[in-house]
């Protein structure tokens, strides 16, 4: 599976990226992760993405048109005109491991950070496919909520976390709430491992 991400700060993904599962899923070829700097599609000596919103109004918006370059020249580049364009943006569905196993069975998705006080309206209306939101709260920007995304995906496909199956034994893929866990030693600053964990009845 694919993800490009279209942001204004590609940085922020470099490290967690480039860890654990995600890392190793990369490496397996699993997932490949674009991240494309929506800055770069930017016409003019100083790269503008954004301006105050047309007809007044506090904070900045994203212009259209170095978005849809970059989705375009993604999505040209791909050979595929079914590409899922998705917005992350509070006003989105929220997020949730449904929606998760859902994006899993895509083969290429486009994640668009948004930022400031959001993105011209033309963009949602000819371009966006999906919106989603990680929360009932409002970030800096969507690169978070792009991390999330990615990471929760990813997890779902086939052989990424070993054994066969291994994902449907999450807690939000069950539905099933797991039992607290203890590791070495028996007895830590005199809490003890539960008895019946003890006897090897478990």
């Amino acid at each position: 599976m694919r993800f490009d991400i279209l942001t204004l700060f590609p940085e922020m993904f470099e490290g967690y990226f480039t860890h654990s599962i995600l890392q190793r899923a990369q490496d397996a070829g699993h997932i490949e992760i674009g991240i494309h700097n929506i800055r770069d599609y930017a016409p003019g000596k100083h790269r503008i993405t954004d301006e105050p919103p047309y007809g007044g109004g506090g904070g900045m918006v994203l212009k259209a048109g170095p978005i849809f370059s970059a989705a375009e020249t993604v999505i040209d580049g791909a050979g595929s005109s079914d590409i899922p364009v998705i917005l992350l943006t509070p006003q989105g569905r929220l997020f949730s491991q449904e929606i998760a196993a859902e994006l899993a069975c895509e083969a290429h998705v486009i994640l668009l950070c948004g930022r400031y006080e959001g993105i011209d309206e033309r963009v949602r209306q000819h371009l966006v496919t999906d919106e989603i939101s990680i929360g009932d709260y409002v970030l800096t920007g969507g690169e978070l909520a792009a991390m999330v995304v990615v990471d929760a995906v990813t997890r779902l496909l086939p052989d990424v976390l070993g054994a066969i199956g291994a994902a449907d034994s999450d807690s939000f893929s069950t539905g099933l709430l797991e039992g607290p866990h203890y590791t070495r030693p028996e007895t830590f600053r005199s809490w003890q491992v539960p008895g019946v964990l003890r006897s090897g009845h478990a």
